[in-house]
């Protein structure tokens, strides 16, 4: 499993419950733009519309010698993933008020590009607040042990 980009906000902003690995549907510029390392998943999320999945805001800039086939790189992108799964999201997001964040974009064993999507519930800034304590508790603990 090779990681091509990580959500930096993901973890910061929500408390993630489970994670599911998706496909995701792409253009032969995309890819090559993704090799590049050339995408953004720092605001983006997805939603299901009409029993599909599908990821918003996922920044891939352009392929530079790309030209006419180069596609919009915020479009919406459609997730690959078992009708099974769908409506077991379905029934997270609609009854328990959950988000779909992706988490990180990899490409897996086979070099095909893989979406780990978080099942999500959104922190408060309390909680955001108690977690950089801690943080800087075990960081302040760290340096004085080692000293």
């Amino acid at each position: 499993m090779r990681i091509i980009a990580k959500n930096p906000t993901a973890k910061h902003n929500y408390f993630i419950e489970d994670t599911i690995e998706t496909g995701i549907v792409l253009t032969g510029t995309e890819i090559k733009s993704i090799r590049n390392g050339k995408v953004n998943l720092k605001d983006s999320y997805a939603i299901i519309k009409d029993n599909e999945l599908y990821i918003i805001n996922l920044h891939i800039s352009p392929y530079e010698q790309g030209n006419i086939f180069n596609k919009d790189p915020l479009r919406t992108r459609k997730l690959l993933i078992h009708k099974k799964e769908i409506y077991k999201l379905i029934g997270y997001t609609k009854q328990k008020g959950l988000s779909l964040i992706p988490i990180c974009l990899y490409f897996n064993k086979k070099n095909i590009v893989k979406v780990e999507l978080g099942i999500c519930k959104g922190k408060k800034l309390y909680d955001k607040r108690k977690e950089i304590a801690k943080k800087e508790a075990n960081l302040y603990i760290r340096r004085h042990l080692s000293v």
